[in-house]
């Protein structure tokens, strides 16, 4: 969320307040659309990568407070558990070698952040959820000792009224309760912004909503939780059960839950502001003393800051993103579809084809969002959280007949999306050399059926035939994968499977 909220007691004129600043906000971002006040194109595009603190023995460490003190580094920041950091690279112009320049950042920072948690006994590993976490790491008491984190969480609890019930039904089933939002902090993903004009904002973020599923299915990498072995991506039903502010009864009734996919194609940026003002209640009613009306009369640029809170608590997929750079208002597409992890060869390579992809799909003269139903799109990317490398999508058939089929997703990227993002990367000005390299690894990890989800998964069973317990297999997969991680390869190169024990004498 980013706000230098402070925690106190909010009543009921707040609200009121806080509504009508959204209004004046919303009315605000109108005008700044309509008199084309906003940033020219700059290729402009960032990351952001959520990770976890795990000790030698593969277990959550709750420490962030004191490697971010040692790390002393303004990159990285808290997340919401204290098991959880996150690190944030600066924004990159998109062209020539500039995935291979952001690689080596990444590297350069977390091998500097792990030498840091390593002198409290900790390290850096990035994975969607993290297998070893138990439901006594996701507590209140674990959250980061931060006033917007304990307010929202509070704000939250408040509004929602009793227990959050997580109830995911994948390989095997998971129900319990939690009295806390702490079990969103078990989701760590990467964040994908990328600057673009009013003008071009709804075909980008159209595009991004279309491919979000393939996305998932790729780039899947968090099929544990609490001991149970669920969805292979199981983030978006986590994050969704333990945000919903809704009773059983608002469910029933089709109230939107806070974190969504969405329920339609957009024109304009405007629309999705809009719509959060109209669904979704206020969690922080929190006023800042500007007026963005006056701002503007005035000839300035309002920071909308009620609009970009309440903005940071709802949690679309593909949100919109207002902000301001040298006193020139701009707006981004943030994609929050991805897990962390599993390297950072296969995190950049998550990014040069999302890049390429929401490029050439954008341009296209026939778009896919006029071809595709938004519920296809939504199921796509239902099928992908449940099935990762092996779902099926429904992608608009090729050819003048129209309509759609239905299609391995491998074999959607390989035939007809990989060549598609090869040529969004090469209208952005990528060198041949990254195109060829990271896209290759998408396309081995399509060849060989095998992504982070189906490497943790496949190496855990092998763990149980060996005779490991279920909690032993897991810190033993969890150890593992760090191992791999921090060698760097990518994970369609892993060998599945714990190494042999070295015998002695």
């Amino acid at each position: 969320m980013g706000e230098k909220v402070v925690a106190g007691r909010l009543d009921l004129s707040d609200r009121q307040r806080y509504r009508d600043k959204l209004r004046r906000c919303l009315t605000g971002l109108e005008r700044l659309l309509a008199e084309q006040r906003f940033d020219r194109p700059q290729n402009l595009m960032g990351l952001e990568i959520e990770l976890n603190l795990v000790g030698t023995d593969g277990m959550p460490r709750m420490l962030n407070g004191e490697v971010l003190e040692r790390i002393a580094s303004r990159d990285f920041q808290t997340e919401l558990a204290m098991f959880n950091l996150e690190v944030n690279i600066a924004p990159h112009r998109l062209g020539g070698r500039v995935f291979d320049r952001l690689a080596e950042e990444l590297r350069t920072s977390l091998a500097y952040a792990d030498r840091k948690a390593g002198e409290v006994d900790a390290g850096i590993v990035m994975i969607g959820i993290l297998p070893t976490l138990d439901r006594d790491d996701l507590v209140s008491s674990n959250l980061s000792d931060v006033d917007r984190y304990t307010l929202l969480n509070d704000q939250i609890v408040a509004a929602r009224g009793e227990d959050f019930v997580l109830d995911i039904d994948g390989v095997e089933r998971l129900t319990c309760t939690s009295k806390s939002i702490a079990p969103e902090a078990a989701c760590t993903s990467v964040q994908l912004h990328l600057q673009v004009t009013p003008g071009r904002f709804a075909d980008v973020w159209n595009a991004a909503q279309a491919v979000a599923g393939v996305q998932i299915a790729v780039g899947a990498n968090s099929p544990f939780l609490f001991g149970r072995e669920l969805w292979c991506e199981s983030r978006p039903p986590l994050f969704q059960q333990s945000t919903d502010t809704r009773p059983p009864e608002l469910q029933a009734q089709g109230v939107r839950p806070r974190t969504w996919f969405g329920e339609r194609w957009i024109s304009s940026a405007y629309d999705l502001f809009e719509e959060n003002l109209r669904y979704f209640p206020a969690l922080l009613p929190i006023c800042d003393e500007e007026d963005p009306l006056e701002v503007l009369d005035q000839g300035g640029v309002p920071s909308l800051a009620e609009l970009v809170l309440h903005n940071g608590t709802v949690y679309r997929w593909n949100r919109p993103v207002y902000g301001i750079a040298d006193g020139v208002p701009h707006l981004r597409v943030e994609n929050r579809v991805l897990p962390a992890g599993p390297t950072i060869t296969d995190v950049i390579a998550n990014a040069a084809f999302y890049y390429g992809l929401v490029r050439a799909l954008a341009e296209e003269p026939r778009p896919v969002w006029t071809r595709l139903p938004f519920e296809a799109a939504a199921a796509n990317f239902d099928a992908a959280c449940r099935y990762g490398i092996d779902a099926r999508m429904v992608w608009p058939r090729r050819g003048r007949h129209g309509g759609t089929v239905e299609v391995d997703a491998v074999t959607l990227v390989r035939d007809e999306l990989l060549p598609l993002a090869d040529a969004g990367l090469a209208g952005w000005g990528i060198e041949p050399a990254d195109r060829e390299l990271y896209l290759g690894v998408i396309e081995e990890r399509c060849r060989r059926r095998a992504n982070g989800a189906s490497w943790q998964a496949a190496t855990f069973h092998r763990a149980l035939e060996a005779g490991l317990s279920r909690d032993a297999a897991l810190a033993a997969t969890t150890r593992r994968y760090g191992e791999l991680m921090h060698l760097g390869e990518p994970v369609h190169t892993w060998p599945v499977g714990l190494p042999e024990p070295v015998p002695l004498g």
